[in-house]
């Protein structure tokens, strides 16, 4: 049929015209004026879109690449930190810390609800000698979006480091740093960011950068402050990805030019339209409460399995969708629309799981779908992002 290919998983997300266009450009040396120039452009933007005014340092690894750079710059062999263990990247970040040698305190939640600020406390206080939190703003694996900015509040006056995975959520929905008060942020170029894998960004706060300081290296590759003395050179420590920081001074343009208020707006108002569209089909998003804001998971009903329905949704509509990890894997779908998405694909895409859920035996009974899911789009972009609709 010659159909548009859409490809709606929570990441890698599709890349726009205009950045792919910039990152053909010819090749320049990594240390030369040509790219140091492109370098020191980026530097303020990004720093606008993690809200801080530290440095954010970009590594050429993937986000659990930057997830490594953080627990090895930052905590010691045997200093103890407590895990928010609720979904898949949850688990990473206790299997990074445990092959770093600390001593890992798991706070575990079941896979789709949201820590409790309370959990998080009761667990500070049994072990106050903690010396950093580690935490999903938003678990990919689920679409649960953690309570961070509360967390901050807990962890702010203790000496405890606040780390977060924003990797599905840095440019998808708001997380101010400096604000919010968060020890380390980090992210990875293929989800929000509308570019390929392969590029990591990494932001520490002061206080991250002193305890940092005290570390001694443990990884020849990460190391904080040889990226942070070459990039006041404009230059990464080691052989910079140029295709994607040339593509992501494109993409952080875009955002710059119709502003960060508007790409959240947008993608609020996407995962209201995913969400409503998910129920008009008499199916359950996963997460009830505490959603994230560029993906939805569909919880599917015993007997109809997920590699089944997305399977048809590819074959015969060309829309790319996610099955659930591990025990999740036939449970549920998880629908990605953040980046470079819009109501159009979204629309495609629940009518692809529409479709495939009905050619696995699944059941819809209402004929409105997509007039209910578009209606919801309206609504939320007609509200301030985050507010219920």
């Amino acid at each position: 049929m010659l159909d548009k290919p859409r490809l709606l998983t929570p990441g890698p997300t599709p890349t726009p015209e205009r950045v792919r266009l910039a990152m053909a450009h010819d090749m320049i040396h990594h240390r030369k004026p040509a790219f140091k120039a492109i370098m020191a452009a980026v530097q303020p933007k990004l720093r606008e879109l993690f809200g801080t005014a530290q440095p954010v340092l970009p590594m050429a690894c993937s986000g659990s690449g930057v997830m490594t750079a953080a627990v090895h710059g930052l905590f010691r062999p045997g200093e103890k930190v407590i895990v928010v263990e609720g979904g898949k990247f949850g688990q990473r970040w206790r299997e990074i810390a445990a092959v770093r040698g600390l001593n890992v305190v798991s706070v575990v939640v079941d896979w789709g609800r949201p820590v409790t600020p309370a959990e998080v406390e009761a667990a500070l206080n049994e072990h106050p000698d903690a010396a950093g939190v580690l935490v999903q703003l938003s678990e990919t694996s689920t679409g649960t979006l953690h309570p961070v900015r509360e967390i901050a509040r807990l962890t702010a006056g203790r000496d405890t480091l606040l780390v977060v995975d924003g990797i599905s959520a840095v440019s998808i929905s708001p997380c101010p740093m400096d604000e919010w008060g968060i020890d380390c942020l980090l992210t990875g170029s293929q989800k929000g960011l509308m570019l390929p894998p392969g590029l990591g960004l990494i932001a520490l706060s002061e206080r991250a950068w002193r305890k940092a300081d005290t570390v001694p290296p443990s990884c020849f590759y990460f190391n904080f402050r040889g990226e942070l003395a070459n990039l006041e050179k404009q230059q990464t420590l080691f052989t910079t990805p140029v295709s994607l920081i040339i593509g992501l001074n494109e993409s952080l343009d875009m955002f710059r030019e119709v502003g960060l208020e508007t790409v959240y707006r947008k993608q609020w108002a996407l995962t209201q339209m995913a969400r409503r569209g998910v129920t008009a089909m008499g199916l359950e998003p996963l997460v009830k409460e505490g959603y994230t804001w560029g993906l939805t998971s569909v919880l599917l009903p015993e007997g109809v399995p997920a590699t089944g329905v997305l399977r048809v949704a590819a074959e015969r509509f060309g829309v790319i969708m996610a099955a659930g990890q591990d025990h999740m894997k036939e449970r549920i779908i998880r629908i990605g629309h953040m980046g470079w998405l819009d109501w159009a694909d979204l629309a495609a895409g629940l009518h692809a799981l529409a479709e495939g859920f009905r050619a696995c035996g699944g059941y819809i009974g209402t004929r409105d779908v997509l007039e209910q899911a578009l209606a919801a789009y309206q609504a939320g972009l007609a509200v301030t992002p985050g507010t219920e609709i």
